[in-house]
């Protein structure tokens, strides 16, 4: 009982990172690599950024990056791999999170949903020349090699 009144008192007072997962979606049209899939938010921080938000409590991360990205583009992605995580406590204006990022594949029709206004395919290189949301400009340039 003395463990769980400490664990109580040290995880549920003091403040502590957001989990969170991103997702690099490779979007395919007939078979072949069209780009990847960038939303546009609703909310602020506005502008275009990857597909992610925060995982709820009792939720996988892998879950996550599919139910977000389900939410936010209308895709069903399959997760091809973990890329990396991002940990940055100034990587989101709002809050400190820390970023789980995969490389998903998709294919078929997109749309704006959840707390996305738009959702577009670029290539990457168009999508590096954007000014995006949050740390998702060296979240791509890492992860240029797995493009």
């Amino acid at each position: 009982m003395e463990l769980i009144h400490w664990l109580t008192n040290k995880f549920l007072k003091g403040k502590y990172p957001y989990p969170v997962c991103d997702a690099i979606i490779k979007f395919y049209e007939n078979g072949k690599f069209n780009g990847v899939v960038l939303v546009e938010r609703k909310n602020p921080p506005f502008g275009w950024a990857l597909p992610g938000g925060f995982a709820e409590y009792g939720e996988s991360l892998e879950d996550c990056v599919k139910r977000e990205c389900l939410e936010e583009t209308g895709l069903k992605v399959k997760i091809l791999r973990q890329l990396h995580t991002y940990s940055d406590p100034k990587r989101d204006p709002r809050v400190h999170t820390v970023s789980t990022v995969f490389l998903c594949r998709a294919s078929g029709k997109f749309r704006g949903g959840s707390d996305a206004k738009n959702v577009k395919v670029v290539s990457v290189k168009e999508a590096l020349n954007l000014k995006l949301c949050f740390d998702h400009s060296k979240i791509l340039k890492d992860a240029k090699r797995f493009l």
